[in-house]
């Protein structure tokens, strides 16, 4: 499944997944610096569905807050 995804890095809310509309909204408390978002990010979504990280993916979008992502259920 194919999802679009806005990162929200740095937040205090942060581990934190949200759905608004069909999108998700993720907030992360590490910094959009370095890569520390880009490999949050699947850790973050796997627990959200349920599923491994390895089978959660950044497909496009690693330097941007809108990212898609594929997740395999």
């Amino acid at each position: 499944m194919r999802i679009t995804v806005r990162v929200k890095p740095g937040s205090r809310r942060g581990p934190l997944v949200e759905t608004v509309g069909t999108d998700l909204v993720v907030y992360l408390r590490e910094p959009g610096r370095e890569g520390a978002a880009n490999a949050a990010l699947p850790r973050v979504l796997a627990e959200h569905f349920g599923t491994s990280p390895s089978r959660v993916s950044i497909v496009r979008g690693h330097s941007a807050r809108i990212k898609q992502v594929e997740v395999d259920i």
